[in-house]
């Protein structure tokens, strides 16, 4: 496995600035490239993965577990997330139920009385978004306590990463579900 962190020669943390992970990625992009002098498109290839790597916290995160030799373990969800699941599923549900209806509707009336719902999922929908937002920019935001546990030699780290790592892949997938489903009722 190739190290994606030093392939853009930026520090193993979890907590990466997303400016400087950009510039890190153009910088090595233009030297790599296959159009210029000394480019290789293999080597271009590679920084483009290390970059989407790196970009993802989830990723990034999956990936600084495999860098320092953390077993993949299954992760349980915890109380507060499995509140908000019980509050996403049914929504989802809701909504593939409602868009089957919705596309049965022919008449402009049927179509008319189904419009009450649709905001209802909707704003259903954008709230759970708003939720699972502020829920994931609070995790992010716990990332630079975590690199100072590691700097500090506190290896138990690790373990709460691989949660935190977890947490943010269920978050990004929720996400992807209302997006998906609110794009439904466009």
């Amino acid at each position: 496995m190739s190290n994606a962190f030093s392939l853009l020669g930026l520090p193993r943390i979890a907590a990466l600035d997303d400016d400087a992970l950009q510039q890190a990625w153009l910088a090595a992009s233009r030297s790599a490239h296959p159009d210029q002098p000394g480019g290789d498109a293999i080597r271009a290839a590679e920084i483009n993965t290390a970059y989407e790597t790196l970009q993802a916290p989830e990723k990034r995160l999956k990936h600084l577990l495999e860098l320092h030799s953390v077993p993949w373990r299954t992760v349980p969800i915890n109380e507060a997330m499995m509140s908000l699941f019980s509050k996403l599923g049914p929504a989802l549900q809701s909504t593939t139920a409602f868009l089957k209806r919705k596309q049965n509707a022919t008449a402009a009336l049927a179509k008319a009385l189904l419009a009450q719902e649709e905001m209802r999922l909707r704003e259903q929908l954008e709230d759970l978004g708003a939720t699972l937002d502020a829920e994931r920019t609070t995790l992010l935001a716990s990332l630079p306590a975590y690199d100072a546990r590691l700097s500090a030699g506190d290896m138990t780290a690790l373990a709460d990463l691989q949660i935190l790592q977890a947490h943010l892949a269920y978050f990004g997938k929720w996400q992807a579900q209302v997006r998906e489903a609110l794009l439904g009722l466009m």
